[in-house]
């Protein structure tokens, strides 16, 4: 950690811990949160007065250009505890290289290390007795940043906040998934913002997943802008095709998000011999693979679902089940991803990162 910027860091502590008041064994996800948030301003060209306060409401002026004009990014994290009350971040720095990524890309300016990196810690730290132990449980980590600058005219704003708030979760979806395979709606297209984690790219979804779900579908699964001929991700996750033992995932670019779980499972298929293709995959393809029985498993990873297993999935008024797997693909992965992260298994990547405790 940055010791000179921790020192910076003002720390006002919560007079109450509002933790005894949560039921943590039944979370919705992303509904409660924390005691503490982080904020940090950009003002005259620097980020400045980066604090830990209690959570709270902040206020904007109405005519902030994040209502306008939807200048807003997000990243998804989270932190984990052992058998030994340690608690860890997994791959904290592939969110912040992919924050500033995004930030880029939307005319925002970029956060610095010291500030994401130093100040997650110091937050992580002071609530983590909001980091419940055993397999599944978890704090979601929120960072974002929002355009503030009073005004409505057309352009980049020059005052910003960036701000972490955190929520204990569980499992993100439970039951059984099913998708649909977009046919009409488009999440992104060549040159846009489809590999940023903009806003803006979620309310998107929301209509035609809405459509989806009156239909009994979880999820879709978003197919190329152009000709809706090829499988790009699914909903808020990437999505992986299992063809034989063959195990695919399209290539990432400007519309499709790099995921780091997606990034994850693509290392840990490499460190299991577990053959691989990255590489467009199309409806056809899936569909032939499916009605042949060679289509062994789906599944999508995120964040917040770590892996998710995709039961079955419709295509052009067409529905396909898939075979339950007794060597699951989906499965391994999950295990072995949660292993790391819950500091149960040797971490051979480096992708767990020790929050250490500090006299807050």
């Amino acid at each position: 950690m940055n010791n000179s910027l921790f020192q910076k860091v003002k720390v006002t502590k919560a007079t109450k811990s509002r933790i005894d008041t949560v039921d943590f064994e039944n979370l919705a996800f992303g509904n409660v949160f924390t005691d503490h948030m982080l904020e940090c301003d950009y003002e005259n060209g620097e980020w400045i007065n980066p604090q830990v306060r209690p959570y709270g409401n902040i206020e904007l002026s109405p005519s902030a250009r994040v209502f306008h004009y939807g200048q807003a990014v997000f990243e998804g994290m989270k932190a984990f505890k052992d058998e030994q009350d340690q608690v860890w971040l997994f791959r904290p720095e592939e969110n912040y290289r992919r924050f500033n990524k995004s930030s880029t890309r939307l005319a925002i300016p970029e956060v610095p290390k010291e500030v994401f990196m130093d100040g997650l810690e110091v937050l992580v730290d002071l609530d983590r007795n909001w980091v419940q132990k055993g397999r599944g449980n978890s704090l979601y980590l929120r960072p974002f940043v929002i355009a503030t600058e009073a005004g409505v005219s057309a352009s980049p704003s020059t005052k910003y906040k960036f701000m972490i708030i955190c929520s204990p979760a569980k499992a993100y979806y439970s039951g059984e998934v099913r998708v649909v395979f977009a046919e009409k709606f488009s999440r992104a297209a060549d040159g846009g913002v489809g590999f940023a984690k903009a806003a803006g790219n979620y309310a998107a979804q929301f209509y035609p997943t809405n459509l989806a779900k009156e239909e009994g579908y979880q999820q879709v699964v978003w197919t190329d802008a152009s000709t809706h001929e090829y499988l790009e991700e699914a909903g808020t996750m990437n999505v992986f095709f299992r063809i034989g033992d063959t195990l695919l995932t399209a290539p990432t670019g400007d519309r499709i998000l790099d995921g780091v779980t997606r990034k994850s499972v693509l290392t840990l298929a490499e460190h299991l011999n577990i053959p691989t293709e990255v590489r467009r995959v199309s409806v056809q393809e899936i569909v032939e693979a499916a009605r042949a029985g060679t289509l062994k498993e789906m599944f999508g990873s995120g964040t917040a679902a770590t892996i998710n297993p995709i039961k079955g999935f419709a295509c052009k008024n067409e529905k396909f089940e898939l075979p339950q797997q007794k060597d699951s693909y989906a499965n391994l992965f999950k295990e072995k991803l949660m292993d790391i992260q819950y500091n149960i298994s040797e971490d051979l990547f480096g992708w767990r990162h020790l929050v250490q405790p500090k006299a807050l």
